[in-house]
């Protein structure tokens, strides 16, 4: 079995369901695009795709998947509760494994419904009927949804058996919260005291909504190669190793041994671990940065137990000592985890691993965990299903070295580039404005251009307030940076080359939110007849 790599990642930012623009075809090619470009592939070079959703019918994968390119290649769509994700990078990393592909794509993306997850066929059994009819042998149940009452459940029998409280619940939902402050494609990104949180409505038994995820729409995507496609593309500088992939689903002891803990997974998670951390010759203690399926705040509670994080009954002793943050020994959901980033359970797993080769990459930004070397992932769905994977960095050594050669020097002055005198006639017809297009992109974005001298200017374009304002060397933070060369930049400002053709072609980088950067359409259709009036204006003044 070959080796397998990460090599490109992505995913849009997830929102509340019904506040998304587009539809699940436009998040998934969103997603998709980054991943390529992420890469530095194109889309005829991916052989195999599997696509990953809980809600849809059938074929929304290829619905999805030919919206950025119709290439024939087999696409499977995979359904498996909220391990749906990762149990779609997984299959794809398999088939590059066994030799079936080079280079596979797995995307995943939802389109939910507000409120609580449901039943959606109400005309046949369910698939959880067995994990109801123990639950309600083992205690009483209520009106409150069931996923929740599971988890609550099983908070209540830790605290019972090992002496655990409610504030434990309450410390990692604080943190969960905190954390996604940082991570702007959270859906939620407020930070709360403890008291809000514990104060918050109740759902259910000891879990209060700021410990609940909510249900979301959004979409993420990941590439994986082999070893021969990385090393034949020049890619070892980003390249994370698959180290291990483990699934595993109920055991008997699921129904036999009445522990409301087995029932929502604990010994399948332990399980996967075990073969895991056997398979890979890796310790939980190796691990620095964790992502883990905290669908709820109990669940990330007694996954650290199962994954080995701490010893049976040690994990509110792990909360209370703050090693589940930073400054501890583990990171644990660094980018909010799904409490605060948000669950569109067919994204949920591939979110997950793109966080995670952010991490080993030292892309996190403000998230950044220090030295991060080994990471983990743990996506759990009831009826049932665990995967969880081991994370590093393929080729270190190339990551250091390629990072130094692509360094370029910092341009004093917007002197020297062709594109200043279009700045400052795009800043012109901003605050003209007629069309009222500074409304329709209000946000902060960055560009850097290089010039022919090795020279790299960097421009803040902040529409956020007002007419918005063109700042060379600006400080504010761009929730998008378009790259490009100088020579090219104009041919893309007067609408002589598409942005869409540009990013294929190579001439144009895009780093952060991908929706953002889709919108560059609209707005340099909008904007290139306004500014070659007024650069024409210019021209005919100096005459």
């Amino acid at each position: 079995m070959g080796r397998v790599f990460v090599i490109g990642v992505a995913m849009t930012k997830f929102d509340k369901p019904g506040t998304k623009a587009g539809d699940y075809p436009d998040w998934g090619k969103e997603a998709i695009l980054a991943a390529l470009q992420d890469a530095n592939v194109k889309m005829n070079e991916i052989q195999l795709a599997t696509a990953g959703f809980a809600y849809g019918e059938s074929t929304c994968g290829q619905r999805v998947i030919y919206e950025v390119g119709m290439t024939g290649i087999p696409i499977f769509n995979v359904n498996n509760n909220c391990s749906t994700g990762s149990t779609a990078l997984m299959l794809a990393k398999e088939m590059v494994e066994c030799g079936k592909a080079e280079c596979a794509l797995a995307v995943g993306f939802e389109k939910m419904q507000k409120g609580s997850l449901g039943s959606v066929f109400n005309d046949r059994v369910h698939p959880m009927e067995k994990h109801i009819e123990v639950m309600s042998e083992l205690v009483d149940i209520s009106a409150t949804p069931i996923v929740a009452q599971m988890f609550a459940n099983a908070g209540l029998e830790h605290m019972k058996k090992y002496g655990t409280k409610p504030e434990h619940l309450v410390k990692i939902a604080w943190k969960n919260h905190k954390h996604s402050v940082n991570n702007p494609n959270s859906q939620f990104r407020d930070e709360y005291t403890l008291e809000q949180i514990e104060k918050s409505p109740r759902v259910c038994g000891p879990l209060t909504k700021l410990q609940c995820c909510p249900t979301s729409d959004g979409a993420a995507a990941v590439i994986v190669a082999s070893e021969s496609f990385v090393k034949s593309h020049r890619l070892e500088s980003k390249a994370v190793e698959i180290l291990g992939m483990e699934m595993a689903t109920d055991l008997p002891s699921t129904f036999n041994e009445r522990s409301l803990l087995k029932l929502v997974g604990y010994d399948m998670t332990k399980l996967a671990a075990d073969r895991l951390y056997k398979k890979t010759g890796k310790r939980a203690s190796d691990v620095q940065v964790v992502e883990l399926h905290d669908c709820f705040s109990a669940n990330e509670l007694i996954t650290y137990e199962a994954l080995n994080l701490c010893p049976p009954g040690g994990a509110g002793a792990l909360v209370d000592r703050g090693d589940n943050t930073y400054g501890g020994k583990y990171v644990v959901n660094p980018s909010g985890g799904l409490i605060s980033k948000g669950h569109p359970i067919g994204a949920t797993g591939l979110a997950q691993c793109a966080e995670l080769s952010w991490q080993l990459r030292g892309e996190a930004g403000p998230r950044q965990v220090p030295n991060a070397k080994l990471a983990l992932q743990h996506n759990i769905g009831l009826g049932g299903a665990v995967v969880v994977a081991l994370y590093q960095l393929g080729f270190p050594q190339s990551k250091n070295s390629n990072t130094r050669a692509r360094k370029t020097a910092a341009a004093a002055s917007e002197d020297g580039f062709i594109v200043t005198p279009f700045l400052h006639i795009l800043q012109e017809a901003m605050l003209e404005d007629q069309d009222g297009l500074v409304e329709k992109h209000r946000a902060i974005y960055g560009l850097k251009v290089q010039n022919d001298k090795g020279e790299e200017g960097f421009w803040i374009i902040n529409t956020k307030k007002g007419k918005g304002k063109i700042e060379f060397n600006g400080k504010d933070k761009p929730a998008v940076t378009f790259v490009i060369k100088d020579a090219d930049i104009i041919d893309l400002l007067t609408g002589k080359i598409e942005p869409q053709r540009a990013f294929f072609q190579g001439k144009v980088k895009i780093q952060g939110n991908m929706g953002l950067a889709l919108k560059l359409t609209e707005l340099q259709r909008s904007a290139a007849s306004k500014i070659d009036a007024l650069r024409a204006k210019h021209l005919k003044s100096k005459l």
